[in-house]
């Protein structure tokens, strides 16, 4: 359900519905749908529902139910008021022929899309259609004044979905610069502008710490914090200082609620926006650069306020005795990249500064820990072999290189450290709805046992007691699969079959890591869901009432949007590299290259198998509508077609190939 929804479920106050969505409120004040509750809040009548509405091929629609009480609703044709199938609508129960529960819609609360982006095209037979970019569909277009037949063949259209209007035209298929734009609007992601009132306020806020700012602060610009990121990193939230004296281990994450209060106009951008999307050149913030990239950067040499979390370790069992959160303010001493870390942990470094050395007093003991606690991690949680493909994108936007990124030392080291922190803030929650978890549940047995069964096919066998758990499992697949040297295939399987990680205000663990309780305080710089965790942590430690009522009130709406804005951060990202893929493939038509088949359809093999390309660029994936190959077979393939609109790549199989080939 949308966050509207659940509130209209759940109960609301006028004051908490976001701008969008306050007309819907009021429309469904007029028809008398709302009620107050006892604890003084709106909610929907007993006769109204909310939900998600599915049409039938024969025109019928249902509502479905929510919880084994209710049952789903039928809507007949004539009582659907044009709502459109996966819109999510309120509904009003009426009396039905022979007792059916049926409904009719009353308010389209959130419509399946809110636009359409189509390209033009004439089919072989001559006729002309404007096509959805991703299925491919005809889609109705209208543009007054303009007839569609005039574009250029390929020409990018930007659509109502209620009105069928164009609303702009985006580009040209032939273009490699309208990718970015495609894939930010498929998936509702903002560009790198901000409105005004944004810019006006981040321009507002002075780009250094303000004495007055300090007042009431613990001051911990004596300490050596430093800052490691990756090399082309520009804004660095996260800085890290350890006491080895007391065992004492300091993350100071930029104090982002500081600078961004509640209901103003970078909050409000911010919670649209959710989250940073990062496409290979360029990112598209969540706050103004004015903010991320200065005040709120944890930048090398200059006062900055923080939000720390000091945790300290039993030496021996390195177990938390004492966690904290408070207000600070540090002075960074030096920024360092994970490449020279690593080089340093290495040994390929051996001359340093005074200031240097003076952190490297501390980071050296400090990676060691690090590498006892991953250890420590990894008896309960998982690692993944799952090598990341990193895009380089030339001048003209086309794809230039590929390199694969992998986990160093200096990358576990920051990670170890930031899992720490994120745990440490969870663990001041009880899990009941009071806070915003990360949470990620076991997989369904039936998932596993599919898993099983595609393994079985290419000889990959675990033999396992009767009733094993789930993690006894993954663990005995990987250690066949490594014994086998498949383990990075595997990996990939496995993934596959687990369930997607999420936010949610009610506590359930996170399985892959093997955590009782998570949460994500590390990144409120690029992350909405942080920043509110943040206000949640000084609610409890200013003994704010209100604030933490108001957040809890809309705590599950909340987390039902930032999941919803993650999920559609991640797609617009893949499809970006899936089209960059397209244009590769486009020009090397009618070439052969060495692939391993990577997935199958067991159940229905007409759906043919995906395989990825042995070639200069990593991590290019192709279709097969037919192949003679078994999971992970080594075969040859040769590049058949590269649709550029549906970012999709097709392949036949030429030949099978050895392992040694």
């Amino acid at each position: 359900m949308s966050p509207f929804a659940i509130q209209l479920t759940r109960g609301f106050l006028p004051s908490d519905l976001e701008p969008e969505d306050f007309p819907k409120y009021e429309a469904l004040e007029r028809l008398g749908a709302l009620e107050e509750d006892e604890r003084g809040l709106l909610r929907l009548r007993s006769l109204y529902r909310v939900g998600r509405l599915w049409i039938a091929e024969g025109g019928k629609g249902y509502v479905e139910a929510e919880n084994r009480e209710e049952k789903d609703l039928l809507i007949e044709p004539k009582d659907l008021d044009d709502a459109k199938n996966g819109d999510e609508v309120v509904v009003k129960r009426i009396i039905a022929r022979r007792g059916r529960a049926a409904a009719k819609v009353v308010l389209v609360t959130r419509p399946a899309a809110l636009h359409l982006i189509g390209y033009t095209h004439r089919e072989e037979n001559g006729e002309f259609a404007v096509l959805h970019i991703k299925t491919a569909q005809p889609i109705e277009a209208k543009m007054p004044g303009m007839d569609l037949k005039a574009f250029k063949l390929g020409t990018v259209l930007l659509i109502d979905a209620m009105s069928s209007k164009v609303i702009e035209v985006l580009g040209h298929l032939g273009d490699p610069k309208v990718d970015e734009r495609i894939s930010l609007l498929l998936y509702e992601r903002r560009d790198d502008k901000f409105p005004p009132d944004c810019v006006e306020q981040a321009l507002a806020i002075p780009d250094s710490v303000l004495p007055e700012e300090i007042e009431g602060r613990a001051d911990l610009r004596h300490l050596p914090f430093c800052t490691i990121d990756p090399v082309t990193a520009k804004d660095f939230d996260d800085a890290v200082y350890l006491d080895l004296e007391r065992h004492t281990l300091y993350v100071a994450i930029a104090d982002v609620s500081h600078y961004v209060p509640y209901f103003s106009p970078i909050d409000k951008e911010a919670k649209l926006r959710g989250f940073t999307t990062y496409l290979p050149h360029k990112a598209f913030p969540m706050l103004p650069r004015e903010l991320s990239e200065n005040i709120c950067s944890l930048k090398p040499h200059v006062d900055r306020l923080a939000f720390v979390s000091k945790i300290t370790l039993d030496p021996k069992t390195l177990q938390p005795v004492d966690e904290e959160f408070f207000e600070g303010v540090i002075h960074s001493k030096r920024r360092w990249n994970y490449d020279e870390i690593d080089a340093i942990l290495e040994g390929r470094r051996t001359h340093f500064s005074e200031t240097e050395q003076k952190i490297l007093d501390w980071l050296i003991p400090l990676q060691k820990i690090t590498v006892r606690l991953r250890k420590q991690r990894l008896k309960k949680g998982f690692d993944f072999r799952t090598d990341e493909v990193k895009l380089a994108i030339d001048p003209e936007h086309e794809l230039k290189e590929t390199t694969i990124e992998t986990g160093t030392p200096a990358h576990s080291l920051i990670e170890e450290c930031m899992l720490l922190a994120n745990k440490a803030a969870a663990k001041r929650f009880e899990g009941d709805g009071d806070a915003i978890f990360r949470i990620h549940e076991a997989p369904e047995m039936s998932k596993i046992e599919e898993l099983l069964e595609e393994l079985a096919t290419v000889g990959i066998f675990v033999e396992l007691p009767e009733e094993a758990e789930v993690p006894a499992i993954i663990r005995a697949i990987q250690k066949e699969a490594a014994a086998q040297g498949l383990e990075a295939e595997v990996d990939a399987l496995i993934i596959q079959s687990l369930r997607r990680a999420a936010y949610s205000p009610f506590n359930v663990g996170h399985f892959g890591l093997g955590f009782k309780k998570y949460s994500h305080f590390t990144s409120p710089i690029r992350r909405y869901a942080d920043l509110i965790l943040h206000r949640l942590i000084k609610a409890d430690l200013q003994s704010d009432r209100e604030k933490k009522e108001y957040l809890l009130r809309n705590i599950e709406p909340l987390c039902v949007r930032v999941s919803e804005l993650e999920r559609n951060a991640t797609r617009a990202e893949w499809d970006f590299r899936d089209r960059k893929f397209a244009r590769w493939a486009a020009r090397h038509l009618g070439e052969t290259f060495p692939a391993e088949i990577v997935e199958i359809d067991l159940e229905d093999s007409s759906k043919g198998a995906k395989a990825i390309l042995e070639c200069e660029m990593q991590g290019i994936v192709v279709n097969l509508r037919a192949y003679d190959a078994l999971l992970f077979d080594r075969i040859e393939v040769k590049i058949t077609e590269a649709n550029i609109a549906q970012a999709v790549i097709m392949a036949e199989q030429t030949g099978k190939l050895s392992s040694e080939e």
